[in-house]
C-alpha cells in the first residue's frame, strides 16, 4: 500500500507517514490538492495530511479540501510531537553560526532557544524545514544552521547541535489519513462532519449540536470556516465519539440533515489515544 505525503523525505509530514507505511512505500508530493489528487487517481492508496496544531490551530487548506473539493474519507488519525532540533554541518560548533534558516513557523516555535542561545542571528525563510537542512549540510557552510527534524538530520547527514529547541514541549500536529472509504467499527471511535444550517436564524445551531446532547453525544472540537460564497455565512466543523455505523450516531446524522442545508460526514475512524501522548509529556523531565 502506497502512503501519500507532503514532501520533501525528512519532514514532520513525512514522520507522520512513517506511523503508516515503511520508507519504501511513500511517496512525496509537493501540496496538498497533489495529495487529494493522488489518492482519487490511483497513485497513491491513502494520505497523510496535517488538520490540526495544538498551538497554531487548524490547518486550512485541508479543511477547504475536504469541504469543498473531495469526496475521499477520513480513515484515521495520527498525533506527531512536535520537535525541533538545531542542525548543522559535521564539525560546525554554535559559537560559528550566523544564520539559522527554516521554514517560517519553526522561527515562532523556537523563540525562546533563538533569543537566548544565537542572539542576533540572522533569520532565512526556507520552503521546508527539510530543504533547510539539505541546503546547510551539502553546503558545508560553517556560519549557517537550519531548525529541523531528526530524520532530516539523518537523511542529509547533518549534525544536531541542540534537540528539542521548541518552547512548547506539549506542542503536537493532528494528521488526518484520507483514504477511498472510512474505515469500519472499532468501537473507540471519532467522527468529523461539516454542516451549513439551515436559516440563519437564533438559535439555528443550539438546535444541531442539541440533537449529540439528546443522543449522550460527546463533541470533542467544533470551529467555523467562512463558506466562501457570502461574507458572514459559514460551515461548521465538528468531531465526536463514535462511528457514523453506530445506531444513535446514525438516528442524530438523520435529525440533523433535516435541520441543515448542507451535511457533508467527512469519515469516521479509529480514535488516537491522545491520553498516551500527554502520559508520556507528564511524565519527561521538566525542561526550563
Amino acid at each position: 500500500m502506497t502512503t501519500a505525503f507532503l514532501g520533501p523525505r525528512g519532514t514532520f509530514s513525512e514522520d507522520a507517514a512513517l506511523l503508516r507505511a515503511a520508507t519504501d512505500d511513500l511517496v512525496a508530493f509537493t501540496s496538498f490538492p497533489a495529495l487529494v489528487s493522488a489518492v482519487e487517481t490511483g497513485l497513491a492508496a491513502e494520505a497523510v495530511l496535517p488538520i490540526e496544531n495544538s498551538l497554531e490551530g487548524a490547518v486550512s487548506t485541508t479543511l477547504d479540501l475536504l469541504i469543498h473539493e473531495t469526496a475521499l474519507r477520513i480513515a484515521g488519525e495520527l498525533v506527531l510531537p512536535v520537535r525541533h532540533f538545531l542542525i548543522t554541518a559535521p564539525g560546525v560548533t554554535l559559537g560559528d553560526v550566523r544564520i539559522v534558516t527554516s521554514h517560517p513557523q519553526p522561527f515562532g516555535q523556537c523563540r525562546r532557544f533563538l533569543d537566548r542561545c544565537l542572539p542576533g542571528v540572522e533569520q532565512v525563510a526556507a520552503l521546508s524545514t527539510a530543504g533547510a537542512v539539505q541546503d546547510v549540510v551539502s553546503s558545508g557552510s560553517a556560519d549557517r544552521a537550519a531548525i529541523g527534524t531528526a530524520r532530516a538530520a539523518e537523511l542529509y547527514g547533518g549534525a544536531i547541535l541542540a534537540h528539542d529547541i521548541q518552547d512548547v514541549h506539549t506542542n503536537v500536529t493532528r494528521f488526518v489519513v484520507l483514504t477511498r472509504q472510512d474505515a469500519p467499527p472499532t468501537g473507540d471511535d471519532k467522527t468529523s462532519l461539516a454542516f451549513r444550517v439551515l436559516a440563519d436564524v437564533p438559535g439555528a445551531l443550539h438546535t444541531v449540536l442539541g440533537e449529540l446532547a439528546e443522543e449522550n453525544i460527546q463533541m470533542t472540537k467544533i470551529e467555523s470556516r467562512p463558506s466562501k460564497g457570502w461574507l458572514g455565512d459559514y460551515i461548521f466543523l465538528i468531531d465526536f465519539l463514535g462511528h457514523r455505523q453506530d445506531e444513535r450516531v446514525a438516528r442524530m446524522l438523520d435529525r440533523i440533515g433535516a435541520r441543515c442545508s448542507m451535511l457533508k460526514v467527512f469519515g469516521s475512524y479509529p480514535r488516537f489515544p491522545l491520553e498516551s501522548l500527554k502520559a508520556s509529556f507528564e511524565s519527561a523531565p521538566a525542561v526550563d
